[in-house]
């Protein structure tokens, strides 16, 4: 119990200090995130708003898969990642592996699907009530999908927390295409993995704290949108 006691202790002065090497540890982590979170929501969202507007053979067959990929096995993900970025891969003269680009590309494979699948769910509750009215105007389907972006941006955000979330939260993916290279590929995550098997529990510690930190600010951040977003439709 000291010894826990003791590491919590240690966990909490390298977070009030500042410590250099935690304070990179996050910065990466939050930079490969926010990244590939960018990226996914510029592919995703008008992807996911077309799918919710169109009528076209095969869309049910292209929700489900979306659907389903939103529980991809990250190890996975990052296995078939590193056999396209590998030298031997289609890929590999980019020699982009084992960098935080490789990062970037294998959290933008895990989140694009949460982020078409939730904008599609969203938007598609929307179309409902602004079905008529638009199509009254003479709207074309980009002016839509515009509007109902625009009107369904509180309930948006939300779907971009949940793919942050999955981004931030992610160790398998990661280790496999970054490496966990010291001031270059390690973030919270891996490193929380790495420290705690070597038994240096006050950095892992400290990062978890972080990270638990971050996920109860993407919670409350989530309801307050949710809610702000429900306040907003209804006034």
């Amino acid at each position: 119990m000291d010894a826990f006691a003791a590491a919590f202790a240690a966990a909490g002065d390298l977070i009030l200090s500042a410590d250099a090497g935690l304070v990179e540890i996050i910065a990466l982590s939050l930079e490969v995130s926010l990244i590939a979170v960018g990226l996914s929501a510029l592919i995703g969202m008008p992807l996911g708003g077309l799918i919710a507007l169109a009528t076209f053979p095969g869309r049910r067959a292209i929700i489900v898969v979306f659907n389903a990929l939103m529980g991809l096995p990250p190890v996975v993900v990052g296995l078939v990642v590193y056999l396209l970025l590998s030298r031997s891969g289609p890929f590999g003269v980019l020699d982009l592996l084992f960098t935080p680009t490789a990062m970037i590309v294998a959290q933008v494979i895990l989140v694009l699907p949460i982020i078409v699948s939730l904008t599609r769910q969203i938007l598609e509750f929307l179309w409902i009530d602004y079905r008529e009215t638009l199509r009254s105007f003479g709207a074309t389907r980009i002016q839509c999908l515009a509007t109902l972006l625009w009107d369904g941006r509180f309930m948006l955000v939300t779907a971009l927390l949940a793919g942050f979330g999955r981004a931030i939260a992610e160790v398998g993916a990661v280790m496999i295409v970054g490496g966990n290279i010291d001031h270059l590929t390690r973030v919270m995550t891996t490193a929380i993995a790495l420290e705690a098997s070597k038994g240096e529990l006050a950095l892992a510690l400290g990062l978890g704290l972080i990270l638990l930190a971050i996920s109860l600010v993407l919670n409350v951040l989530a309801q307050s949108l949710r809610s702000l977003g429900e306040t907003w439709s209804l006034a």
